[in-house]
């Protein structure tokens, strides 16, 4: 902690021209759209990707963030169907929470609560009791242990929000001008960031445009002091007039200077704008363009960003993003979510996002959260942690694994999006379950299988799936100790390695094993399909009832551990029991 300074004072947690900058930490809200009373809590990472059914409350967790950040704006005002059931209740006031972990420019002692390892978080909370008008904001004060209904963190709306991460928000279905406006923000605020470090003369203390804020500032003041007398005189000659049809009412000219000064002044003309059409063709305004291609135009401008690593004075920025894969051809999407991905590398930046689509999660990178927004019984909003890099403790072998099962099956990460989870080993079992599903789709409605394409790879997407499954089960081939050639078989020794799943973590009683003798062919057809597995498989099951029920008998073992399973398929909890039934003890 900084040295003896006064309690209202900024103070530098860590003055270090390397320490990170401000991020969020953790997002409370509560009574807010189609969130309830119970509160939904967001954790907040590097990137942040919610899943879930749609109506479910992604948008306006979304919309949290930007409203609360825009105090003193109508943003920051809320309707009256912002509140739950559209209905002001005193016992149920929309609320939205923010936990910030700041470095410099923290305000005093008082409102920082230490976490350990250097990093202070502040408390903030807004909290509206009516639509149309400011929301009430209260810090958490550490020294009485309660919210402080006087002071705040920072003091005004304007400093405090210059504290926290500047928010971008990109709506899923916004108008083609609010969708160019939001790409052109983004590249008037680099070169706004630009201008603040301008200085005239290098022994200045401040920049040439802090200069002329303040020269802005000392003229407003003056403007107003100059003209008090002046809008006496108008205030009362227009009341004479108001009275004769309005007695007892008088007219009140509001001259204030703008508390927000940086509103006052702006470097470049109102509406900046971004033009595009062919090499010595017409430009037209990116507004005009296919969603399509406004969409690619916001890839390229974060990905300039990422790619630019941005000055350690610049404030951080959040971008808030609904449904980014729509309107995009699915190369497109890929290059999307590496953009996305790729953003927070520069330190200033941090992303929270919602999508249906599985290929917007990539596991292979260590900066990710998954959190799933779904309505329980009585419809309303929860949410749950599906996935933390830091609590599933992934090998760089396992993120090695998962990179690679991402780029030969981009929609593996399905099973975030909901359902009971089933891994299987290869192509040929998921093509055999896949046309059971087919075949029967309400019976198993809710059903994801999860193609591992590999038994090395199975541990590592076991590894994920305990961070939120209730349970699982697990089929692979057993494979044999020797090959034809009489040498040690590594297939056979993987066995130990799936075994080894069973320690895990809360893995007791929640992953189930069961393996096919030497393979699923063998298992199922009695005899081992040399080509086109997959293909010949499913004709077989297709063809022959008695396969067919019996790829299902399996298919229900593998859900239900209660259910015996068919013939030559084995389950095993060690690999003492697992030799033992294939005969080799």
């Amino acid at each position: 902690m900084a040295k003896s300074k006064k309690e209202d004072e900024l103070i530098d947690l860590q003055p270090d021209i390397n320490t990170p900058r401000p991020r969020l930490h953790k997002l409370i809200i509560k009574n807010f759209r189609s969130i309830g009373t119970d509160p939904v809590e967001i954790d907040l990472d590097d990137i942040v990707v919610l899943v879930g059914p749609n109506n479910s409350g992604k948008s306006s967790i979304l919309r949290a963030y930007e409203v609360a950040m825009s105090q003193g704006s109508n943003k920051g005002k809320l309707s009256i169907d912002d509140f739950p059931n559209g209905v002001v209740d005193e016992d149920c006031y929309p609320e939205i929470e923010l936990h910030t972990i700041v470095f410099t420019n923290a305000p005093g002692k008082k409102w920082l609560d230490d976490l350990g390892n250097q990093e202070y978080i502040i408390r903030e909370r807004w909290i509206w009791s009516s639509p149309n008008k400011d929301p009430k904001r209260q810090g958490f004060n550490i020294e009485l242990n309660d919210w402080d209904e006087e002071k705040v963190p920072w003091g005004a709306p304007n400093v405090a929000n210059s504290r926290r991460p500047l928010p971008h928000r990109v709506d899923a279905f916004d108008t083609p001008d609010a969708q160019a406006k939001s790409i052109t923000d983004l590249i008037a605020g680099i070169l706004k960031d630009k201008i603040i470090e301008i200085k005239s003369d290098p022994s200045q203390e401040i920049s040439d445009y802090e200069l002329i804020l303040d020269k802005i500032r000392n003229l407003q003041t003056k403007a107003v002091k100059a003209t008090e007398s002046e809008i006496i005189v108008i205030e009362s000659e227009i009341t004479k007039y108001i009275e004769k049809l309005f007695p007892n009412h008088q007219v009140k000219f509001d001259a204030k200077a703008e508390t927000d000064i940086e509103k006052a002044y702006e470097p470049f003309k109102s509406r900046t704008e971004m033009l595009i059409g062919p090499k010595d063709g017409y430009f037209s305004k990116i507004e005009h363009q296919g969603s399509g291609a406004r969409r690619t135009i916001l890839w390229a401008t974060l990905k300039y960003i990422s790619e630019n690593k941005n000055d350690t004075k610049e404030r951080p920025h959040v971008l808030l993003l609904d449904e980014p894969e729509i309107c995009l051809h699915p190369s497109a999407i890929r290059e999307a979510r590496s953009v996305l991905y790729d953003l927070p590398k520069s330190g200033n930046w941090q992303v929270m996002l919602t999508s249906h689509s599985p290929i917007f999660i990539d596991l292979s990178r260590d900066n990710t959260t998954i959190i799933r927004v779904f309505r329980d019984e009585m419809s309303s909003v929860q949410s749950t942690t599906l996935y933390r890099p830091s609590k599933a403790k992934l090998s760089h072998n396992d993120l090695t694994n998962l990179k690679l099962l991402n780029i030969c099956d981009p929609y593996v990460h399905e099973f975030f999006f909901g359902g009971k989870q089933i891994i299987v080993e290869g192509d040929t079992e998921y093509t055999a379950f896949s046309m059971i599903k087919e075949q029967l789709p309400d019976e198993y409605l809710d059903l994801q299988i999860i193609r591992a394409r590999g038994k090395g790879i199975i541990p590592s997407v076991a590894k994920v799936l305990l961070q939120f499954s209730k349970g699982f089960s697990i089929l692979h081939d057993t494979d044999t100790p020797k090959t034809k050639d009489n040498k040690n078989n590594p297939a056979w020794g993987m066995n130990s390695t799936i075994g080894n799943i069973l320690s895990l973590e809360n893995a007791l009683g929640r992953v189930h094993l069961l393996a096919c003798k030497t393979n699923f062919e063998s298992a199922i057809f009695g005899e081992e399909i040399k080509n086109e597995k997959p293909y010949n498989a499913l004709i077989r099951i297709r063809s022959d009832q008695a396969i067919f029920e019996k790829v299902k008998l399996l298919l229900d073992a593998l859900i239900d551990n209660n259910v015996t399973p068919p013939s030559n398929i084995i389950r095993w909890n060690s690999i003492a029991d697992l030799e033992s039934q294939c005969g080799l003890k």
